[in-house]
């Protein structure tokens, strides 16, 4: 099968892009980081970490089924439909989305993510104000945010995120656009095998291990920015917490940027393998 020039052109930045993660090489601090980070959870029992982060599988299991249920959610993959709809008439279903070209899935696909951009900078700023309430809240708010960006990828390129197989994916997806840029290139190579070797496309037969220690470094980063918030949040420009407020959004926006980019990569790259075996 022969790719258009600008589906050509979007499969090589992808594989350049694919490159860049496989020879990215961690810093010094970095290693020490990731060796600090295991002798910390060393010091558990196996058993304590194996129920952490089992409860932890399971909490964004259900939150990933749960924004997916959400009204909000159902209206926003009409939205996408009835995006589609402006490109084809014949649109009915998130499969038919197939019959658009990439670069009209990439349109649909970049609304949701500059949104979603957006709402987390909102989000970061708004718990940056503060109030330690909106500061307590914004690791679930911010997993909500990214958790949908994932999903409304995913639809704007045909993918119906509603089939067991499919969430899991997503949440793997999620993981490790969350991870450091050190551990994405092993985890997109894992989801991209996962993929290729599925023996069924609804239900999910792989591991369905979603966190670990090396995880755990997107959490300890939002900690660590809610400590600079509170020490700088009483650092006023003019009645308001201008520092901590842009700490708060800028942290935030990088990591929706961070999970955004590699759901696009990875479901742009689907898009395209899925076309390659239809027409072979």
């Amino acid at each position: 099968m022969e790719f258009t020039n600008r589906e050509m052109k979007i499969w090589n930045e992808i594989s350049e892009w694919q490159e860049n993660l496989y020879q990215y090489e961690r810093t010094d601090l970095s290693a020490l980081y990731d060796k600090w980070l295991g002798q910390g959870f060393d010091l558990l029992p196996d058993n304590v970490q194996q129920q952490f982060f089992e409860k932890l599988d399971t909490w964004l299991f259900h939150l990933h089924a749960m924004v997916q249920s959400s009204q909000i959610q159902i209206d926003a993959r009409e939205r996408i439909l009835a995006s589609a709809r402006l490109f084809n008439e014949d649109i009915e279903t998130l499969d038919d989305l197939n019959h658009l070209s990439i670069d009209q899935l990439n349109y649909i696909a970049n609304q949701h993510i500059a949104n979603h951009r957006l709402y987390s900078f909102a989000q970061g700023g708004i718990s940056g104000s503060g109030s330690l309430l909106l500061l307590g809240s914004d690791i679930p708010a911010m997993t909500v945010i990214n958790v949908r960006t994932v999903q409304l990828i995913a639809m704007s390129y045909g993918i119906e995120v509603n089939t067991p197989f499919e969430m899991m994916i997503a949440l793997k997806v999620f993981n490790a656009g969350a991870m450091p840029k050190r551990l994405q290139g092993m985890a997109w190579e894992e989801l991209i095998t996962e993929v290729q070797n599925a023996e069924d496309d609804y239900f999910y037969l792989g591991s369905e291990e979603l966190t670990n220690p090396s995880w755990m470094e997107q959490p300890l980063k939002q900690l660590l920015k809610a400590v600079s918030i509170t020490v700088f949040r009483k650092k006023l420009v003019r009645g308001i917490p201008l520092i901590s407020m842009a700490i708060g959004a800028g942290s935030n926006y990088q990591m929706t940027r961070n999970v955004s980019e590699f759901a696009q990569k990875f479901y742009q790259y689907r898009y395209l393998q899925m076309k390659k075996a239809e027409e072979e």
